[in-house]
């Protein structure tokens, strides 16, 4: 039976009518929204203000600071992921207890971290109690409530959330390589180290860049529970992030022009990354 050259058409037909629904028309939303303002009871265009607005509040100069700082943790995880994937690969005593717990904060709600770590942190919290109980109280802090711990608080309680995944990812690869390498190896007179270095980190090579990208995307764009639930922005502005800036002034001064630029900054810095990333790796690729 012929079929007709238009007919595999139809039948995409609905599916892409559908994603064009739900994802298409809202970004070209986002962005004509993010060229209008209000004026009394109409929205009229006013290109660029929205943009030039932004770049001259403070508040969303931190914001861009702050989710800046949350990209140090991205090598702090990959690297932390990798030395406990090799650790769990070489079967040390529990390991699959050991791997079993540290992936257990990965399926925890981050609501429910948040909440946790917000009162392990306060002042009067565990953290604190246990310092003064072992004779450190000298190293207690207000750690949530003052501007120059909040943030690297937060970041400490990402790692330990987002970390297990990265783990999981790399000794499911590690399980899937061929001991003959390693005993290979072994036999030329490899040590740890070189061992690592020349056949584990290669062999994962993938799996990293996977995880770098990901983890990337976490602290450009998924950080708004933690810090909703653990600071909302505070101390002042400490913690302030662009998807908690977004939100505020969406839903709670109603300025959706200028959430919706910010939203529009987000889209482009992400495929930013995104290119850049594609352009790293096809560099790569062609050297290969």
């Amino acid at each position: 039976m012929k079929y007709k050259w238009y007919e595999p058409y139809l039948f995409i037909a609905p599916g892409t009518l559908i994603l064009l629904l739900v994802f298409f028309y809202p970004v070209v939303r986002l962005f004509r929204d993010s060229l209008l303002a209000p004026r009394g009871s109409e929205m009229v265009f006013v290109g660029l203000s929205n943009f030039r607005y932004l770049f001259s509040d403070d508040v969303f100069r931190m914001a861009i600071a702050n989710n800046a700082k949350l990209l140090l943790s991205v090598p702090i995880m990959v690297g932390l992921a990798l030395f406990l994937a090799i650790l769990l690969f070489e079967q040390i005593r529990g390991w699959q207890f050991y791997r079993t717990t540290l992936f257990l904060p990965y399926l925890l709600s981050i609501t429910v971290v948040g909440v946790i770590f917000g009162y392990m942190f306060q002042y009067r919290g565990v953290v604190n109690t246990i310092l003064q109980s072992i004779g450190l109280g000298a190293l207690a802090k207000d750690w949530l409530g003052k501007s120059e711990y909040a943030l690297w608080v937060v970041m400490v309680v990402i790692i330990w959330k987002e970390v297990g995944f990265g783990v999981v990812l790399f000794l499911a690869r590690l399980m899937s390589v061929q001991e003959e390498l390693f005993e290979a190896a072994r036999l030329d007179g490899a040590n740890w180290l070189q061992l690592q270095w020349y056949i584990t980190i290669p062999q994962l090579k993938s799996v990293i860049e996977f995880f770098t990208v990901i983890s990337v995307f976490t602290m450009l764009s998924w950080v708004f529970n933690y810090i909703y639930v653990m600071t909302n922005g505070g101390p002042g502005n400490a913690t302030m992030v662009t998807e908690l800036y977004i939100y505020l002034m969406g839903f709670r001064y109603r300025m959706m022009h200028i959430a919706s630029a910010t939203s529009v900054l987000l889209v482009i810095i992400t495929i930013v990354f995104i290119l850049l990333q594609n352009r790293i790796l096809g560099e790569e690729g062609a050297y290969a």
